[in-house]
């Protein structure tokens, strides 16, 4: 039977790297309902403060299914007690194999080893699949705790 294996790992690795991408690509492309370029995704990594998903700023998790990179997502310390859930991805392949819901498990402990006692998270109303996994695990509803232009709604829950 393939198995899920989850672990922190660096944001810079081959891996890492093409996770990044391609959660951007997705997200991004989404977004402007067309597939993002190479260019736009480049751009848009570009100064993305990845290089803070480190302790004890942040953590970074790679996710792999039977060994393929096939999942990723970060944690971000947002002051002393909150960290902010970032960049959760699994790939459209691997979706459907709760790969999702073990990565959530694993940054929400990530969270709690850099002394987080709650996460919050923003996304987008059109993030569709993304927002019932939120509810699943606990995530309620909150007040805007930042603001940009690809939020649309914020959730929270203590860790």
């Amino acid at each position: 039977m393939t198995e899920w294996t989850l672990a922190p790992e660096a944001v810079d690795t081959d891996d890492a790297y093409a996770l990044r991408r391609a959660y951007y690509g997705d997200v991004a492309g989404s977004y402007w309902k067309r597939a993002a370029t190479e260019a736009e995704i480049d751009e848009g990594l570009a100064g993305d403060e990845a290089e803070r998903l480190v302790p004890p700023t942040g953590q970074f998790v790679v996710g792999r299914y039977g060994g393929e990179p096939a999942a990723c997502g970060g944690v971000l310390m947002l002051d002393a007690e909150r960290a902010e859930l970032t960049r959760v991805f699994v790939r459209p392949a691997f979706r459907g194999r709760k790969g999702a819901g073990l990565l959530m498990d694993l940054l929400e402990h990530e969270a709690r080893a850099l002394g987080a006692g709650r996460m919050v998270l923003n996304t987008r109303l059109d993030l569709v699949q993304a927002r019932p996994l939120y509810l699943r695990h606990g995530y309620a509803e909150i007040p805007a705790y930042c603001s940009g232009p690809y939020m649309e709604i914020w959730y929270g829950k203590d860790l």
